[in-house]
C-alpha cells in the first residue's frame, strides 16, 4: 500500500464548515502543515473534496522509509 504526503496550502478562513471539518479530519491544522496517510479510497475521497486547498504527493517505499527516520 502506498503513502500520500498531504500539505495544506491555503487558509481555511471563509471556507465551508464541511470542508474545514474534512481538513481537520485529515490531521491538518495550520497552513503548510504536512501529514502522511495510507493511500485508501476514504483518504482519496477526502482529498478530492478539498483538493483546492491541498498539495498531494505520492510517496514511494524508499521515500517513505527516509521520512520516518
Amino acid at each position: 500500500m502506498g503513502k500520500l504526503k498531504i500539505k495544506l496550502k491555503r487558509s481555511l478562513i471563509g471556507r465551508k464548515e464541511k470542508h474545514r471539518r474534512t481538513v481537520r479530519a485529515l490531521g491538518l491544522r495550520k497552513v503548510n502543515s504536512v501529514v502522511i496517510h495510507n493511500d485508501t479510497p476514504q483518504i482519496r475521497g477526502m482529498i478530492r473534496q478539498v483538493s483546492y486547498l491541498l498539495e498531494v504527493e505520492e510517496l514511494n517505499e524508499d521515500e517513505d522509509a527516509s521520512t520516518t527516520s
